[in-house]
């Protein structure tokens, strides 16, 4: 008899897993091997190969993440980077044009920027809050439109139904990172995008031990960028897609915590008369807080703020905190905190970052799964004289 899965925590743990399990195995085994036994494939693309990314590992990830965000495919990759520039590079092919969202992650932004135009591509970036704008950055070569959930490193949320709308009117593909929401908190394709990107090093895996990204939306596009992948190859390897699957089927009552405890701190973070200001979503005085309501089913685990003292004062609070590690990255079980400009935006030009309102002294927070108290002391103590 088949399971029943249904829900989202049920899908985390049961969603794409082998039926009957292999060998009674209730742990999904690495598949270590390279190549498959032929068996009639007329197609490259259908052969059994790990860098076509149809090995047993790989298929089982990509129908639990399609079955998470309630799309109709899903493809891992190498990075959350293998996963964007294959995106694009199928979407834009020959030479198309795209309109991203401003206040992007450093890396997309550059590749975006340094690399768009060795292949003849093109982007105009718009405000993500100001649908009415849009259409004078159209161009006969308009592909598709670019966006974050929540934008890297100022937690933005733009004007999302009004993306899809846009794309549809405007014979556009609408394609999102949704890496700092996760499926727990939005599941872009229940609006119409017709691409979700992840980068599942982030809170997909959740353990800060692996780098992968993922693809996840129409059936058509996901193949179609699976064959630009497969000749990129920037493949998951089995042992990640393990750890992957396995680091997918907490993500649940992680990133509950998450939110819940990145809604204390910020809270109480702008309370403080040291900070002068904090961007997270799930607080009433951001700017996009109902919008995020009405989309979101939580805030998620990342916040940024600036203090008071500017960048020496950043730099202070960093060195003085004793749990949150100093480190790129996010989504993680342990507490990161960061400067955008030193890390995660170091390759935007301070000119680029300056116009996206990304300070030389804001910092980034992506709260981890210790105690909110505990952090909140720690905070306290390193905001004193």
């Amino acid at each position: 008899m088949a399971r029943l899965i249904k829900g989202f925590d049920t899908k985390l743990i049961h969603a794409g897993e082998p039926e009957p399990l292999i060998g009674g195995a209730v742990t999904m085994p690495i598949f270590q091997s390279s190549t498959f036994e032929y068996s009639g494939q007329k197609s490259y693309h259908d052969l059994r190969y790990i860098r076509l990314s149809n090995t047993p590992n790989h298929t089982v990830l990509h129908a639990k993440l399609a079955a998470l965000e309630n799309a109709e495919a899903a493809l891992v990759a190498g990075s959350g980077m293998a996963a964007i520039s294959a995106t694009l590079f199928t979407v834009l092919a020959g030479g198309g044009h795209l309109l991203a969202q401003d206040c992007l992650y450093g890396g997309t932004h550059d590749l975006m920027n340094v690399e768009f135009p060795s292949y003849g591509m093109s982007v105009d970036f718009i405000d993500g809050d100001e649908p009415a704008t849009w259409r004078e950055a159209l161009r006969p070569n308009t592909k598709a439109i670019y966006v974050e959930t929540m934008s890297n490193p100022l937690l933005q949320v733009g004007d999302l139904e009004a993306v899809v709308s846009f794309a549809a009117e405007n014979g556009l593909l609408s394609i999102i990172d949704n890496t700092f929401a996760s499926p727990l908190n939005f599941r872009p394709a229940e609006i119409g995008f017709d691409l979700s990107l992840h980068s599942g090093t982030k809170y997909l895996n959740g353990h800060t031990d692996i780098v992968a990204g993922a693809v996840i939306g129409r059936a058509e596009l996901v193949r179609s960028v699976t064959r630009t992948l497969n000749h990129l190859g920037g493949v998951l390897d089995p042992h990640a897609c393990f750890l992957l699957n396995r680091g997918i089927k907490t993500l649940g009552v992680r990133v509950r915590h998450q939110n819940e405890s990145a809604l204390k701190i910020a809270r109480w973070l702008e309370q403080d008369p040291a900070v002068s200001h904090v961007n997270y979503p799930g607080l009433e005085s951001h700017s996009n807080h109902l919008r995020a309501c009405e989309l979101f089913d939580g805030f998620g685990g990342v916040l940024s703020f600036e203090l008071e003292g500017g960048l020496a004062a950043a730099t202070r609070f960093i060195e003085r905190v004793t749990i949150p590690i100093s480190a790129p990255s996010l989504g993680g079980v342990e507490t990161l905190i960061t400067r955008p400009a030193t890390t995660s935006h170091s390759g935007m030009s301070p000119e680029h970052r300056a116009s996206a309102g990304i300070s030389d002294g804001l910092i980034r927070l992506s709260v981890g799964l210790e105690s909110s108290d505990d952090l909140l002391e720690d905070f306290e103590t390193a905001l004193g004289d």
